[in-house]
């Protein structure tokens, strides 16, 4: 189906992103702050655009206690104000968990279609490796030194009063008819065609090479290295080495394999309406045709890009088959193999959004059309996706965006549908265009 465009459209102008690292990689030295603005002022200096004319800026963050101000540290103003942007610009972080950079898109669109601003900064950064260990309860009462009990709060993964987000996917998966097997040889296939990609250059268009000052421990300067691959990939990987993981938290089918890591990194994007980008001769990389956020039943996590997909599949009034790419963040791989289970079947395509939603918070399990199933698998995620790329969760959003967008502007243009799920089974997706 083609796409009708109007001067009102909401249109990306620039995309670009830092380099992922590894936990404790190369990049576990930088302020989350600086992270961020890192990849705002690469977003601004790819098109020559003033700062001053960032009206608004929307920045993920789902995670203070990294920052040097855990309490109340205003990541968003703090992130755009080192970037370069006014002191008069406003500005929100926004936490809606692993689904937030894409979000900001949502909310800084809304703010344009109220006449609130006409460019908006949006986005999102994380550093897992940033994240202290913690010291809870010993503010109102005295404690021997021995008697501390100190927290990693990112083991296990997940939320205090639920199970860790690997168990809750590893079941669903099984409910799924989702195998250990297709699992492991999709994360093997994102990492081959990461490999695939970057040798041929394609992540030159998002990616901005990053130069890391490397010190000794007492802060001597010794050199400078130049990032520019994204540390999470393991070009030496195999199904053979895969299939020896055990699984995590005794989930299972999830391993440390066939899920991303802990990473650290920001992506930025830049959006504003089609007229205002044609008056200022502003480049457009996309166009935004649909876009939503969802929740459902907080331990059905992998089926929430999905809903997140059908629902502006709906309001655009396309279908999944005119989509020419999909991209779904590997929270886990069974996150997008269950999804797309969900995508070939017949019936959840065309029922009512709001019953599918009923039917799945009761845990229904719905049957796919096998075709149509690996029809979709040949869309997905082209590039390798969180599993090589890496998943510093509040940025990986904007991640799946702009790299459905490269991808579509290399092969031709049409449209894709991007989405991502979040912490107890929120979801966000899009639908893009590229002419």
């Amino acid at each position: 189906m083609s796409f009708i465009k109007s001067k009102e459209d909401i249109v990306c102008v620039s995309a670009v992103r830092t380099p992922f690292g590894k936990f404790g990689g190369s990049m576990k030295d930088i302020d989350v702050y600086e992270l961020g603005a890192i990849a705002m002022r690469n977003a601004m200096a790819k098109i020559s655009l003033d700062p001053a004319l960032i009206d608004e800026v929307w920045w993920g963050n789902g995670d203070t206690s990294s920052t040097k101000d855990p309490f109340t540290p205003v990541v968003a103003r703090q992130t755009m104000l080192k970037a370069g942007i006014s002191p008069e610009t406003p500005s929100i972080t926004y936490d809606q968990a692993c689904t937030s950079a894409l979000s900001t898109v949502k909310y800084g669109a809304l703010s344009i279609k109220l006449g609130e601003a006409q460019i908006v900064m949006t986005g999102g950064s994380t550093s897992f490796s940033m994240v202290p260990f913690l010291l809870r309860n010993i503010r109102w009462e005295g404690k021997k030194h021995s008697s501390f009990l100190v927290e990693d709060p990112i083991i296990p993964l997940g939320y205090k009063d639920y199970a860790p987000v690997a168990v809750d996917s590893g079941n669903v998966a099984m409910e799924y008819g989702v195998s250990r097997q297709e699992q492991d040889e999709l994360a093997l296939a994102s990492h081959v065609k990461y490999g695939q990609a970057w040798e041929r250059g394609f992540f030159k268009s998002e990616m901005e090479p990053l130069e890391i000052t490397q010190k000794d421990k007492k802060g001597k300067v010794l050199s400078a290295k130049v990032l520019d691959k994204d540390e999470q990939f393991r070009p030496d990987i195999s199904m053979e080495n895969l299939a020896r993981l055990k699984p995590i938290f005794d989930n299972p089918t999830c391993t440390a394999g066939n899920a991303p890591g802990m990473n650290d990194g920001a992506a930025a994007q830049i959006i504003t309406t089609r007229e205002h980008a044609e008056k200022l001769g502003l480049p457009i990389l996309y166009t935004l045709v649909g876009i939503s956020a969802i929740a459902l039943q907080p331990r059905i996590m992998p089926v929430s890009p999905a809903f997140a997909i059908k629902k502006c599949l709906d309001d655009a009034k396309l279908t999944i088959d005119d989509m020419k790419v999909i991209e779904i963040n590997e929270a886990f791989a069974c996150v997008p193999l269950v999804s797309l289970k969900l995508l070939a079947n017949e019936r959840f395509l065309k029922s009512d959004y709001k019953a599918m939603v009923k039917e799945a918070s009761a845990q229904a399990i719905l049957d796919h059309d096998s075709a149509h199933y690996l029809k979709l698998k040949e869309k997905l995620n082209p590039n390798g996706s969180a599993i090589a790329v890496g998943h510093p969760n509040t940025a990986s959003g904007a991640r799946l965006m702009m790299t459905a967008a490269y991808h579509l502007r290399e092969t031709g243009g049409g449209y894709a549908a991007c989405a991502i799920c979040g912490g107890l089974t929120q979801g966000a997706g899009a639908i893009i265009w590229v002419e």
